[in-house]
């Protein structure tokens, strides 16, 4: 029987009522945990089929979320034992664990990407990314002095939310027009970025202009940093499968009165954009940095390398 828990936050992330990579995640292991400790199983693989039942009525909730897939699949990873009791011991404080390193993620993360920052450094911004700005943060209470330059990123211009926030932390903030990157990146020590996804190969999926900035950057020797949880990691690309690119409304480009001004033009708004793994130098994570080529066995090693989702098999 499917306990009241995994009901409730099915419907919940179905509807969209839970928000935000961190939040599904944990209430996804939150509801897991809840179905293994009071799941009534007489046997280990009666357990392990209500198990994989209870995680399929999650994903299919929203399956194309990394995150949910993500403390699915770490769950299932850890799923071992030889007797019911064991079964469910091992969900439940794999569970537990799983949340706790999510609590303390952005933390850790922060304070490892600081060590790639000097004081004195310069730092070029795209878009909006906590993950990023938390390296800034940890950089500063080490005592570092850092300056900024922070990309509009247009349409809707995320870059001015992360200038307000380097404000009020009393960095140095110059926003530039999104196509300036080239001219200043010549002052800059650093481009900082977050990441929607990360492929296994170690490109990385973000922002739209991402990947234009990057490619800028090698050109002028300036390193590319990516900061991102182990959430943001996309196991369905160990296989092959590709990251959709979301395309947003037409008008955040092209209002309505612009738009009869122009004429009946097409509009292309594409989100975000990919950025191959060689205009990359580091990918900073709360499990440590890595060369964006050795991604694949973080990867492998939290959430596993099997071509098929674990809740499909048995």
């Amino acid at each position: 029987m499917t306990h009241q828990r995994v009901r409730s936050v099915s419907e919940q992330i179905k509807n969209r009522d839970i928000r935000g990579t961190a939040t599904i995640a944990r209430e996804t292991a939150q509801a897991m945990e809840a179905q293994a400790r009071d799941a009534a199983a007489d046997t280990p693989e009666e357990f392990r089929e209500t198990m994989r039942e209870t995680a399929r009525t999650l994903h299919d909730a929203r399956p194309d979320d990394d995150s949910l897939s993500n403390a699915l699949r770490y769950l299932f990873q850890r799923m071992d034992g030889e007797t019911v009791e064991s079964l469910r011991e091992s969900v439940t404080g794999a569970a537990r664990t799983f949340q706790e390193n999510i609590d303390r993620a952005r933390e850790t993360l922060g304070r490892i990407g600081s060590r790639r920052l000097r004081d004195g450094d310069t730092v070029m911004i795209h878009s909006h990314s906590a993950d990023a700005l938390a390296t800034l943060e940890h950089a500063l209470a080490d005592g570092k002095e850092i300056n900024a330059f922070v990309k509009e990123t247009r349409p809707r211009k995320q870059g001015h939310i992360a200038a307000q926030q380097l404000q009020e932390w009393d960095i140095a903030v110059t926003v530039i027009v999104d196509s300036a990157a080239r001219r200043f990146l010549d002052d800059a020590d650093h481009v900082l970025v977050g990441a929607d996804s990360i492929a296994a190969d170690g490109s990385v999926v973000n922002r739209i202009g991402t990947s234009d900035l990057a490619v800028i950057a090698r050109e002028r020797g300036v390193p590319v940093t990516v900061a991102a949880q182990t959430l943001r990691l996309h196991p369905d690309s160990l296989t092959g499968h590709s990251v959709d690119i979301e395309t947003r409304e037409e008008r955040e480009v092209l209002d309505e009165a612009t738009r009869k001004q122009i004429g009946d033009v097409a509009v292309e708004n594409p989100a975000f954009d990919v950025t191959p793994a060689r205009y990359v130098d580091a990918i900073v994570t709360e499990r440590g940095q890595y060369p964006p080529e050795s991604v694949v066995t973080l990867m492998r090693e939290l959430y596993g390398g099997s071509a098929r989702d674990p809740w499909l098999e048995g």
